[in-house]
């Protein structure tokens, strides 16, 4: 895949996850393909994938992505994102805190045959936490 290819594919994804476009966020990932984050675990295969993906936007059903420019090195890449939202869905069993919260996040993805074919979320899902009102921080 060339570079514009990647960054089509990405923009295509981001702009499906800002939409709430579950089908779309599928075509942009291999049939066999893997997401590893802190939230949603390990997800191997599409059925896997696209849980993760409901499970999310039925907890923060407002979550919008920022994000900058990937870099790209043959077929891997590093997206730097922020996303805001709200817990009005609650995750992990627990109830809904209607808090908001802004977090920066990471994203590695290895791409094949014009797809991601891996995508690892890199983020402080204790910050996360702590700014839901879940976990509280000592003060420093």
């Amino acid at each position: 895949m060339t570079r514009d290819e990647i960054v089509s594919v990405l923009d295509r994804r981001f702009a499906a996850l800002n939409g709430r476009d579950v089908p779309t966020l599928m075509t942009v990932h291999s049939a066999d393909g893997v997401v590893d984050s802190p939230l949603g675990g390990h997800a191997a295969g599409a059925d896997a994938i696209r849980k993760v993906y409901d499970s999310w936007l039925a907890s923060f059903p407002d979550a919008q992505f920022a994000v900058e420019p990937p870099i790209v090195d043959g077929d891997r890449v590093a997206q730097v994102a922020t996303v805001t939202g709200t817990d009005e869905g609650g995750f992990m069993g627990l109830a809904p805190t209607g808090k908001k919260f802004t977090m920066p996040m990471v994203f590695l993805f290895t791409m094949r045959d014009g797809r991601i074919h891996h995508e690892r979320r890199v983020y402080d899902f204790t910050g996360l936490l702590i700014q839901l009102g879940v976990l509280k921080a000592k003060p420093a």
